[in-house]
Protein backbone atom coordinates (compact mmCIF):
# COMPACT_ATOMS: atom_id res chain seq x y z
CA UNK A 1 0.00 0.00 0.00
CA UNK A 2 1.62 3.19 -0.97
CA UNK A 3 1.95 5.37 2.22
CA UNK A 4 1.33 9.49 2.04
CA UNK A 5 4.69 11.47 2.99
CA UNK A 6 5.19 12.33 6.01
CA UNK A 7 6.43 16.30 6.71
CA UNK A 8 8.41 16.21 10.35
CA UNK A 9 7.89 19.67 12.38
CA UNK A 10 9.99 20.67 15.30
CA UNK A 11 7.76 18.92 17.46
CA UNK A 12 7.22 16.16 15.85
CA UNK A 13 11.61 15.97 14.17
CA UNK A 14 12.96 13.34 17.24
CA UNK A 15 10.04 10.51 16.57
CA UNK A 16 10.19 10.93 13.34
CA UNK A 17 14.35 10.83 13.06
CA UNK A 18 14.24 7.54 15.09
CA UNK A 19 11.63 5.91 12.13
CA UNK A 20 14.43 6.88 9.92
CA UNK A 21 16.76 4.51 12.14
CA UNK A 22 14.14 1.71 12.94
CA UNK A 23 13.82 2.78 16.33
CA UNK A 24 10.76 3.00 17.94
CA UNK A 25 10.78 6.23 20.07
CA UNK A 26 7.97 7.98 22.79
CA UNK A 27 8.16 11.30 24.28
CA UNK A 28 8.45 11.11 28.34
CA UNK A 29 8.39 13.39 31.05
CA UNK A 30 11.28 14.25 32.91
CA UNK A 31 9.13 15.01 35.69
CA UNK A 32 6.52 12.70 36.67
CA UNK A 33 8.07 10.00 33.55
CA UNK A 34 4.67 9.51 32.45
CA UNK A 35 4.90 8.41 28.43
CA UNK A 36 2.56 10.02 26.01
CA UNK A 37 2.00 10.20 22.35
CA UNK A 38 1.37 12.05 19.85
CA UNK A 39 3.76 14.44 20.87
CA UNK A 40 3.00 17.68 22.85
CA UNK A 41 4.82 20.68 24.12
CA UNK A 42 3.80 19.84 27.99
CA UNK A 43 3.28 16.73 29.72
CA UNK A 44 -0.25 15.89 30.27
CA UNK A 45 0.04 15.26 33.33
CA UNK A 46 2.10 17.23 35.23
CA UNK A 47 1.88 19.99 32.57
CA UNK A 48 5.98 20.39 32.90
CA UNK A 49 8.09 21.44 29.41
CA UNK A 50 10.61 19.06 30.62
CA UNK A 51 10.10 16.42 27.84
CA UNK A 52 12.75 13.99 26.42
CA UNK A 53 12.55 10.84 24.04
CA UNK A 54 12.33 7.31 25.00
CA UNK A 55 13.21 4.30 22.81
CA UNK A 56 10.73 1.28 23.40
CA UNK A 57 10.35 -2.27 22.70
CA UNK A 58 8.63 -1.76 19.74
CA UNK A 59 6.07 -4.64 21.13
CA UNK A 60 2.22 -3.95 21.20
CA UNK A 61 -1.26 -5.80 20.85
CA UNK A 62 -4.07 -5.22 18.74
CA UNK A 63 -6.88 -3.48 20.58
CA UNK A 64 -9.01 -3.19 17.88
CA UNK A 65 -9.72 -3.16 14.28
CA UNK A 66 -11.93 -1.38 11.61
CA UNK A 67 -11.74 -2.36 7.39
CA UNK A 68 -11.72 0.17 5.26
CA UNK A 69 -14.26 -0.36 2.11
CA UNK A 70 -14.47 3.16 0.13
CA UNK A 71 -12.38 5.72 1.67
CA UNK A 72 -11.78 8.61 0.48
CA UNK A 73 -7.95 9.00 -0.55
CA UNK A 74 -7.81 7.97 -4.03
CA UNK A 75 -4.34 6.66 -4.19
CA UNK A 76 -5.35 3.35 -1.45
CA UNK A 77 -8.17 2.53 -3.89
CA UNK A 78 -7.02 -0.04 -5.29
CA UNK A 79 -6.10 -1.23 -2.49
CA UNK A 80 -9.52 -1.37 -0.36
CA UNK A 81 -10.79 -2.85 1.24
CA UNK A 82 -7.87 -2.76 3.96
CA UNK A 83 -7.81 -3.13 7.88
CA UNK A 84 -6.52 -0.37 10.03
CA UNK A 85 -5.70 -1.25 13.55
CA UNK A 86 -5.26 0.47 17.18
CA UNK A 87 -2.19 -0.79 19.01
CA UNK A 88 -1.44 -0.40 22.25
CA UNK A 89 2.21 -0.57 23.18
CA UNK A 90 3.51 -3.33 25.77
CA UNK A 91 5.95 -0.40 27.37
CA UNK A 92 2.21 1.63 28.62
CA UNK A 93 -0.80 0.35 27.21
CA UNK A 94 -2.15 3.33 27.69
CA UNK A 95 -0.06 4.82 24.36
CA UNK A 96 -2.18 3.74 21.40
CA UNK A 97 -0.75 4.21 17.77
CA UNK A 98 -2.52 3.21 14.70
CA UNK A 99 -1.54 0.67 11.70
CA UNK A 100 -2.21 -1.11 8.19
CA UNK A 101 -1.21 -4.18 9.65
CA UNK A 102 0.63 -4.92 6.03
CA UNK A 103 0.76 -8.66 5.32
CA UNK A 104 -2.58 -9.18 7.29
CA UNK A 105 -5.61 -9.78 5.25
CA UNK A 106 -8.53 -7.25 6.18
CA UNK A 107 -10.98 -10.54 7.57
CA UNK A 108 -8.08 -12.09 9.73
CA UNK A 109 -7.14 -9.61 12.30
CA UNK A 110 -6.28 -11.16 15.50
CA UNK A 111 -7.66 -9.13 18.00
CA UNK A 112 -5.72 -9.09 21.16
CA UNK A 113 -3.22 -10.90 19.26
CA UNK A 114 0.66 -9.92 19.19
CA UNK A 115 2.34 -7.40 16.92
CA UNK A 116 5.97 -5.58 16.59
CA UNK A 117 6.78 -2.63 15.01
CA UNK A 118 8.44 -2.25 11.43
CA UNK A 119 8.75 0.66 9.30
CA UNK A 120 7.84 1.61 5.93
CA UNK A 121 9.03 4.28 3.52
CA UNK A 122 6.61 6.68 2.38
CA UNK A 123 6.54 8.89 -1.38
CA UNK A 124 9.19 11.45 0.08
CA UNK A 125 12.11 8.78 1.91
CA UNK A 126 10.48 9.29 5.57
CA UNK A 127 9.82 6.33 7.09
CA UNK A 128 7.17 5.72 9.27
CA UNK A 129 6.03 2.77 12.35
CA UNK A 130 3.60 0.00 10.82
CA UNK A 131 2.60 -3.02 12.80
CA UNK A 132 3.38 -6.84 11.44
CA UNK A 133 1.20 -9.65 13.69
CA UNK A 134 3.16 -12.39 15.14
CA UNK A 135 3.13 -15.27 16.85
Amino acid sequence: MPKQGVAPDELTAPFWAAANEHRLVIQQCCVCERLQHPPASKCGGCRSEDLTWTEMSGKGHIYNYGVVHDGPVRVLHEDQPFNVAIITLDDDPDIQMLSHLPGTPPDEVPVKGAVEVIFEETANGQKVPEWRVIE
